[in-house]
């Protein structure tokens, strides 16, 4: 432990509240105390330690609880700030008469924290003082990672953000701490939140999709921080990426046509062909995966053999994806004739070269396409793509550990403090 009282210290000195001396009389005459009086440093009268040891110059044990205690003639504590030099507080319990103040959060090891104290001594003096405490490291045990997508970078408005974790988080008080630990900014502000994928993925989604030309910012606070016995949250990377325009595509199965819209406004219609019966489109909204200007296609990779009439190995040209299974709005000239009169397709959305380039010069990842009216099954959530926004707002709360209403309704009240904790 560090205090404002040795110079050869790296803590800080007790900021002093300056307060312009009065004096009061009472109406028998006699003079009271100076209650406005400069406060004290109170850094040399308050005690901190771990375990029941003192916190000197010694790390203290991440794994144990803290006490602030005022010592001597100090009186009592009336209020007590922790902090590590991430800005995360420490939560903590002063008792009813003053007399402590004890840790009731976990400690992160390897890091500093800063202790805020005021007092008030005997005579009604208050006090201020400012110490400070290393804990140890944990060398030794094993550490959560979390790794965030997707590549910083200018994405369209559906864009989810991921988080990768290095192990399985399946406890439902550690999903808690992991997911407060994971913190999204965007400007403009907007609300959102986590889903847990299973137990080592998360992703992260407005409620509605992010406005255009927005901000946003990814990054983890776990670093030090206990998850469970022998596991420690690892430093890592902050993620910035940014929206561009709305960019919108609605591909309607039973008029052939596709609908391509940007900030609301339609830009372009164009003739399609999608599945035909046993192959038919998946049903609903995806996010664009990414764009390939040239992909050979061929039956093989959905389990058609080369002795089967659906067999086909094509060259593919300005093909957009939007599954890993496969799924691609591209050009398809061999079906040109079929394009706005019948879905003759193995799944993907069929066009002219010429609307294919287009569309593929138009779209970017993040960017949306919804399919109506295939007759096919619906696209999954999560799995083959991002399917995030085929979940209702309220079905998407329910994979947060935060954020999911208590079985007794109303918000979880992990949810609530999660909210009212104090973050930099």
């Amino acid at each position: 432990m560090r205090n404002g009282t040795n110079g050869t210290r790296r803590a800080a000195l007790g900021c002093a509240l300056l307060v312009p001396v009065m004096s009061l009389t009472a109406c028998g005459g006699g003079s009271s105390h100076p209650l406005a009086a400069d406060p004290y440093d109170a850094a040399g009268h308050v005690g901190v330690s771990a375990g029941g040891a003192p916190a000197d110059s010694r790390p203290v044990d991440p794994e144990k609880a803290v006490e602030i205690t005022a010592e001597g003639d100090n009186g009592q504590l009336t209020d007590v700030t922790v902090t590590d030099q991430r800005g995360r507080y420490l939560a903590g319990e002063l008792a009813a008469d003053g007399s402590r103040w004890r840790s009731t959060g976990p400690l992160a090891a390897g890091a500093t924290y800063t202790v805020r104290v005021s007092t008030e001594n005997r005579s009604g003096r208050p006090g201020r003082g400012t110490l400070t405490f290393d804990t140890a490291t944990a060398a030794k045990a094993r550490k959560l990672r979390v790794e965030f997508g997707p590549e910083s970078g200018t994405y369209g408005v559906g864009q989810p953000v991921t988080a990768e974790l290095s192990r399985a988080v399946k406890r439902p008080e550690e999903r808690r701490l992991v997911e407060a630990a994971l913190h999204v900014r965007s400007t403009p502000k907007v609300r959102g939140a986590w889903h847990w994928v299973d137990d080592k993925k998360l992703h992260y989604r407005p409620k509605d999709y992010w406005p255009t030309g927005a901000a946003i910012t990814v990054e983890s606070t776990l670093a030090g921080i206990k998850v469970r016995d022998g596991l420690y949250g690892a430093r890592s990377q902050k993620l910035r990426l940014r929206t561009g325009d709305r960019v919108e595509a609605v591909a309607d199965a039973s008029s052939l046509q596709m609908t391509v819209s940007r900030n609301g406004e339609v830009v372009r219609t164009m003739p399609i062909t999608t599945g035909k019966a046993g192959f038919r489109t998946r049903n609903g909204t995806k996010v664009v995966l990414g764009r390939e200007s040239f992909v050979r296609m061929r039956s093989t990779s959905i389990g058609i053999g080369e002795g089967s009439p659906d067999f086909y190995d094509l060259p593919v040209y300005w093909a957009t994806r939007l599954t890993w299974s496969g799924e691609y709005v591209h050009g398809a000239p061999w079906s040109s004739g079929s394009h706005g009169w019948a879905n003759v397709s193995h799944g993907c959305t069929g066009m002219s070269t010429e609307n294919a380039r287009w569309f593929y010069n138009a779209v970017r990842p993040g960017d949306l396409v919804t399919h109506t009216n295939t007759e096919g099954t619906d696209m999954a959530p999560f799995g083959n793509g991002f399917g995030d926004w085929n979940l209702s707002w309220e079905k998407w709360l329910e994979g947060s550990a935060l954020h999911a209403p208590a079985k007794n309704g109303g918000e979880h009240p992990e949810a609530t403090r999660a909210r009212l904790r104090p973050t930099l």
